[in-house]
């Protein structure tokens, strides 16, 4: 075996990825696979720019930092790859603990981010595994509780992920937290969903303030809202129970498509004939019901795209880019995927194509939580200054 193909192989095995998670993430054509395989057999060798860039790909860990003296600490719980955490980061803050279920995230997370992640969240002994900290961050899946009552005291919640939340803030007693979900749980189940999580919050002398904003007011070409629920510890800040926090107010920058586009994308995006004529038919059928499914394309000169979905990965029928020229059209890249989340550039993608659109469909727009850390965060140390003077 050559010495470039026992590097790839290395390479690779450091990063703990699969040979297809590598050539998609190092942008490889559709066999990019099967060309890695045989560099790394020594079949074949790679040219030196092919073998440069694999060796260079994740050499640098954009979000691996030792904070010494951090000005908060925070926890990462439903963590996915990390979206929510970035801000708080960049804000001076050192996550202490993290908790991921799905192993495919884990592997994003770790990439970026470094350190250990505890997997499934209800496993977790809190008062052994997690250690103190101040401002619980968690961007948890909305299971239906729809059959829990609202005066039926702390069993409403048990068997949902929302209980294990509940669990930590009760007896870690956080300054603060931060969670984030989907639109719809305001009004699922006719608002009792929601309004059961509301009290159960209040009910550990918290305040609770929930808003939805949506990603494309906060400079991401992307129509995606979602609600997002911050409250405060109102014994330790001495807070009436009817504070309410101050949400961002959307800056409403200006968006364009194009500007999240990459300029040139390999042909393997570009969808068939076939599946652009099952996609015609299909929202020809929906038409004629009078509902307006079906695909949606859009122009770099587009406002916005649709909301991306975890279900990207599927056929990426609800976001498909117009390509002209009489071309059939193609799907995001996962680069693409990324910053339509507001994800920096040197955010690292180590998973396949079907992995990433998964993971970034279920991720958050991280401009819009920017924002919200900036205001909570101020917040937190006003509300200090003014019990200490």
């Amino acid at each position: 075996m050559s010495s470039m193909a026992e590097d790839i192989k290395a390479k690779r095995e450091e990063l703990g990825i699969s040979i297809k998670e590598l050539a998609d993430a190092t942008g490889m054509p559709k066999d990019g696979d099967k060309i890695l395989r045989a560099w790394e057999s020594g079949a074949e060798k790679p040219d030196k720019k092919q073998y440069k860039k694999i060796m260079e790909f994740a050499s640098e860990r954009p979000y691996v930092v030792q904070t010494r003296k951090p000005l908060f600490k925070y926890i990462d719980l439903f963590a996915g790859i990390g979206g929510i955490r970035i801000p708080f980061q960049e804000n001076g803050g050192m996550c202490v603990f993290t908790s991921e279920w799905d192993s495919f995230a884990q592997k994003t997370y770790t990439v970026n981010f470094g350190g250990e992640i505890y997997g499934d969240i209800t496993k977790v002994n809190i008062e052994r595994d997690i250690p103190d900290f101040d401002i619980l961050l968690g961007g948890f899946p909305c299971q239906p509780f729809s059959q829990a009552g609202l005066h039926k005291g702390f069993s409403d919640t048990r068997g949902t992920l929302f209980f294990n939340i509940e669990e930590i803030i009760r007896i870690k007693r956080p300054k603060a937290f931060l969670l984030e979900n989907v639109k719809q749980l305001k009004g699922h189940d006719h608002g009792r969903t929601y309004k059961v999580i509301e009290e159960h919050l209040k009910a550990l002398d918290y305040t609770v303030t929930a808003k939805v904003l949506r990603a494309g007011d906060f400079g991401v070409p992307q129509n995606r809202e979602r609600i997002y629920i911050v409250g405060f510890d109102r014994n330790y800040f001495g807070l009436p129970e009817d504070y309410e926090f101050e949400f961002p107010v959307p800056p409403k920058t200006p968006t364009r498509l194009g500007d999240i586009l990459e300029k040139k994308v390999d042909p393997k995006y570009t969808i068939s004939q076939r599946l652009y004529d099952g996609h015609l038919r299909r929202k020809e059928e929906h038409k004629q019901k009078g509902n307006g499914f079906g695909f949606s394309l859009f122009t770099k000169d587009s406002e916005y795209t649709n909301t991306l979905s975890a279900r990207y990965y599927k056929d990426g029928s609800e976001i498909l880019i117009d390509q002209g020229n009489g071309s059939l059209p193609r799907k995001l890249t996962p680069r693409e995927c990324a910053r339509l989340q507001g994800f920096p550039e040197n955010f690292i993608i180590p998973v396949s194509d079907t992995r990433a659109y998964k993971q970034f469909g279920n991720s958050v727009a991280v401009p819009v939580i920017r924002e919200i850390a900036k205001n909570l965060l101020s917040t937190m140390q006003k509300l200090e200054i003014d019990i200490n003077g």
